[in-house]
């Protein structure tokens, strides 16, 4: 039985988030299985928080190069992922994109073809990048029903592999997001799914090196892929076995790491959104059930001893923490230190560094609960 502060260590440890580590930020984002990346400049921070020595720049780099991409993937939501996995995921997400998109639009969409929408929305990128809003108000030409910004998001979203261009996702850069297809921006269209494997047992793995010690409903919660117990049970002759505090048998790689419980959690900022915590259907091995609501809306959140324990914002060059139980002395430090370090890590490589550049320590606030 692992209890929930064994599991709390394990999932810090295969999240970079127990030690930051010196591996280059591509190897960080494929280890990550992606990175949650719904507000354009929150990866920065996620994957600061990860490790030593983090350029934004070269994150940008990836994006412009094309090795890294901005697509719609694991639960419906933008993920920055690295190209060869957009184009071996993205196969396997068509039809949770399309049974979650007619969940939402089923209506607007009922005297509409999908298939038809989707070539006929395929065509209008011949001509280059489109923003949503172009390709819905072209479409709504033939299907003035539906509406443009539901043929718009159908399209883009769920119908059509697509990748949203740069400089949308660049370090500091404001931009729309402009949309091309797959083989348009990576040269080739998705990779057929395999037969016999309807997930993949790779993700299994993959899931399970970056998020185990898990459960099934937890992997589901992550990637929201149907057909998991197969892929589960392909792979299960290679994996451990576990239950939690709740009874839940939990699967995990024999030699990924599980520490011991009691190794110090160094304090951590998180941006909104961030896998860590989404990446599970029982969150409470980092997040109380009072608070679970924060992060599906959006709250950056503040580890402490490896639990959410704060919110955080930034505003003006200045870093406000807000405790959501009270903190010890050491703690209060802690918290200030490293929200120090974030100030001067969202300052650094911007040109509006006045009260920064003003000050001998750059400023934080740490407020009471």
């Amino acid at each position: 039985m692992l209890t929930r502060r064994a599991l709390n260590r394990a999932s810090l440890a295969r999240q970079f988030l127990l030690e930051r580590v010196d591996v280059p930020v591509l190897d960080a984002v494929v280890h990550l299985g992606g990175v949650q990346a719904q507000e354009p400049q929150e990866p920065f921070v996620g994957i600061w928080s990860r490790l030593r020595d983090f350029d934004p720049h070269e994150l940008s780099r990836l994006l412009t190069d094309r090795e890294v991409v901005r697509t719609v993937l694991m639960r419906r939501t933008i993920h920055l992922v690295t190209a060869a996995d957009a184009l071996a995921w993205r196969t396997r997400h068509a039809a949770l994109l399309r049974q979650r998109l007619l969940g939402v639009y089923r209506a607007e969409l009922a005297g509409v073809d999908l298939d038809e929408l989707a070539e006929a929305g395929r065509a209008l990128f011949a001509g280059g990048p489109l923003t949503m809003g172009e390709v819905g108000r072209a479409l709504a030409e033939r299907w003035p029903e539906a509406g443009p910004r539901v043929l718009g998001e159908a399209v883009v979203a769920a119908l059509v592999p697509t990748v949203q261009l740069p400089p949308r996702g660049l370090w500091r850069e404001t931009a729309g997001a402009r949309h091309l297809p797959y083989d348009a921006w990576l040269g080739r269209d998705p990779d057929p799914e395999t037969d016999g494997d309807p997930v993949g047992k790779a993700l299994v793995r993959r899931y399970l090196a970056a998020y185990g010690p898990a459960a099934s409903a937890d992997l589901r919660a992550w990637c929201g892929l149907a057909g998991l117990p197969a892929a589960v049970a392909a792979v299960r002759e290679e994996l451990v076995s576990f239950r939690d505090e709740r009874g839940r048998e939990l699967l995990d790689l024999p030699d990924a790491p599980r520490p011991d419980p009691d190794t110090p959690a160094p304090v951590r900022f998180l941006p909104a959104f961030d896998n860590a915590i989404l990446g599970y259907d029982d969150r409470t091995r980092i997040v109380d059930d009072a608070h679970r609501g924060l992060s599906v809306a959006g709250e950056r959140a503040v580890l402490v001893d490896g639990r959410v324990a704060a919110l955080w914002t930034d505003r003006d060059g200045a870093v406000e923490v807000t405790p959501l139980r009270r903190f010890t002395r050491a703690e209060r430090t802690e918290v200030a230190e490293e929200a120090r370090a974030v100030a001067s890590f969202l300052s650094e490589c911007t040109h509006t560094r006045a009260r920064v550049a003003s000050s001998s320590h750059l400023p934080s606030r740490v407020m009471e609960p």
